[in-house]
């Protein structure tokens, strides 16, 4: 791209600032994500977990650093309109030959909006539309690997597959491995695969993808017109060495590791686009915004979300409207009925019973984005000074709105402003599904309900407000935790038997007769506002009530404090070989 020579020289220094401080971020980025076989090796759980923490304050410092720069080398809130154009066509220009184009221009977008007023907020100064197509970008090795087995050496195809991730420690027995690997394959496959066709051929990302306590090998068979994606959880257990743990064949359950309810993934990408690219040709079900989010590139996760939402709006005609359900007492929340999400602001004044402030409901969810998810917290997009069309508002929704969360609304002619906002994938809420299913899927689901609980425990995060309001159901039938403004960690909380009383007339006060602290929990009080139902009771109390003795959470304490991770499988565990095919481990 040609730059005229009028152009200012400042515009060019400004746009080599924000390329420099984009640079510098995608570098630490990619060492950290590299950093991840190390740990994985070394069986350092807590390493991982604290990699991807640390990992998602990455762009924002780096954001904050080129702000003060631009500001103290540049003055650069006093700069013209002028001068902020041409930087964005400097900028474009020193794109040509990136690797990560996308998501520079997102950075150049952060960086922007933190110090210029909304009204700039257009496709002349950011970059509301891509300016450089990311299909055909190089990466150097590529971004998968193809290998072309025959019938009679598939076996020996598999093998190369796995020993290319050149892990530095044995496996314990991957001939066993490989074994059950074809033959769960062929027992999936045998009724729908075809006969070899010329481009039959493997296709496999070259970097694996680590979270928790695996490392996942994502590939696809291509076989004509034909393609069959697959993964591959690889553990690692520290005395006997590592093991292919399942073969994931089904997209929806391939589909379930990416899911919102995780932890995001740690993967060294040159060119991320490719492996976007590479995974909407396995998954199809999942948007470009999800993907980018699982990989740790949440913001541009944000930006392509933000894309997708505003062609949505373009193309729909329904009403924002109150979310269904019981209202909360902290969030207000509302929905778009053509659209899967729902949009929470922290209200101006709280119910009576809530203790939390706006900064505390904040940090809360904050730390939900720093922590390992296990699959039943809801991530959530954060997004500041969104503009919504004010005529798709129904007049009961900007009523609420006004009423209760004054402060974080604009209102102009034709648009709501609403100055903080979190984002998540809409749920059934789980008090209403279980008024609405019959009675083998409320076992069901009660059971689930109670997992997610201890799961939760076992990853050191107490739900705080366990009613079933708090909870929805994800579309897979799972529970999910979406309610934050009372978590707390475990190590945080006092978990206490209720004494006995003095006297039966104190008993029967129904006034307390010990001290309570701050962040005591007396388990034993749960099942008085959660079990009033009793098909729901009779469940409970069969599968979890445990939940309702201090013991149960007072030994979880313990086990965390002794620095134990739990295993928590993404996938059904009794799809697992060692559960699978119990014969070939005995």
């Amino acid at each position: 791209m040609q730059i005229p020579e009028s152009y200012n020289p400042v515009a060019r220094d400004i746009a080599q600032a924000l390329i420099a401080g984009f640079d510098k971020h995608y570098r630490l980025f990619r060492e950290c994500n590299r950093s991840a076989k190390t740990l994985f090796e070394a069986a350092d759980w807590p390493g991982i977990q604290q990699a991807v923490s640390k990992r998602i304050q990455f762009y924002d410092d780096r954001v904050s650093e080129t702000v003060m720069r631009l500001h103290k080398e540049f003055h650069a809130d006093k700069q013209s309109d002028e001068i902020w154009q041409q930087a964005k066509l400097y900028f474009i220009a020193l794109l040509a030959n990136h690797k990560q184009p996308e998501l520079a221009e997102t950075f150049f977008n952060s960086v922007f909006t933190r110090i210029l007023h909304r009204d700039y907020f257009n496709n002349d100064f950011i970059f509301i539309r891509p300016a450089i197509s990311t299909e055909y970008i190089e990466s150097d090795p590529p971004s998968y690997r193809s290998y072309y087995p025959s019938p009679k050496n598939f076996r020996h195809t598999i093998t190369n597959i796995i020993h290319d991730f050149n892990w530095q420690i044995p496996f314990t027995d991957l001939r066993r491995d490989l074994r059950l690997i074809l033959k769960r394959a062929d027992e999936y496959l045998r009724q729908q695969w075809p006969k070899p066709e010329a481009n039959y051929q493997i296709q496999v990302l070259a970097t694996p993808f680590y979270r928790n306590k695996a490392a996942y090998i994502f590939g696809k068979v291509i076989n004509g017109s034909n393609i069959y994606p697959f993964a591959i959880p690889v553990l690692n257990d520290a005395k006997a060495g590592l093991s292919l743990d399942i073969i994931l064949l089904e997209p929806w359950q391939i589909g379930m590791l990416f899911s919102f309810s995780r932890a995001y993934f740690l993967a060294d990408m040159e060119v991320p686009s490719g492996y976007i690219r590479f995974l909407t040709g396995m998954l199809p079900g999942k948007t470009k915004a999800e993907l980018y989010t699982m990989l740790g590139l949440q913001k541009q996760g944000k930006n392509t979300f933000y894309r997708d939402f505003m062609q949505h709006l373009q193309h729909s005609n329904d009403e924002f409207m109150i979310a269904p359900g019981i209202r909360g007492l902290v969030m207000l929340v509302f929905t778009l009925p053509s659209y899967p999400y729902v949009f929470k602001l922290i209200k101006d004044v709280f119910g009576v019973s809530k203790e939390v402030d706006r900064k505390t409901v904040i940090a809360k969810y904050q730390l939900v984005k720093k922590h390992d998810r296990v699959g039943r917290l809801a991530d959530t997009l954060e997004f500041s000074n969104v503009a919504f069309p004010k005529h798709r508002f129904t007049e009961e929704l900007l009523q609420e709105l006004r009423t209760l969360a004054p402060s974080m609304l604009e209102e102009f002619a034709d648009q709501v402003i609403i100055k903080h906002l979190y984002i998540e994938r809409r749920m059934k809420p789980l008090n209403l599904y279980l008024m609405n299913c019959d009675k083998t899927e409320k076992t069901r689901i009660i059971k689930d309900y109670g997992q997610a609980i201890k799961e939760l425990a076992s990853a050191n995060i107490f739900p705080g407000d366990m009613l079933f309001k708090n909870f929805g159901v994800t579309r897979y039938g799972r529970v999910i935790f979406y309610d934050y403004d009372e978590i707390e960690y475990m190590t945080d909380c006092h978990f206490r038997h209720i004494p006995i009383a003095p006297n039966p007339e104190m008993e029967m006060s129904g006034e307390v007769w010990y001290p309570v602290a701050r962040n005591d929990v007396f388990p034993e009080e749960f099942a008085s506002f959660l079990l009033g139902d009793p098909e729901i009771r009779k469940v409970f109390m069969e599968y979890h009530a445990d939940l309702l003795q201090a013991n149960f959470w007072q030994q979880r304490q313990q086990r965390i404090s002794d620095g134990y991770i739990e295993d928590f499988y993404p996938y059904p565990e009794e799809e697992r070989f060692i559960h699978r095919y119990p014969q070939y481990f005995a």
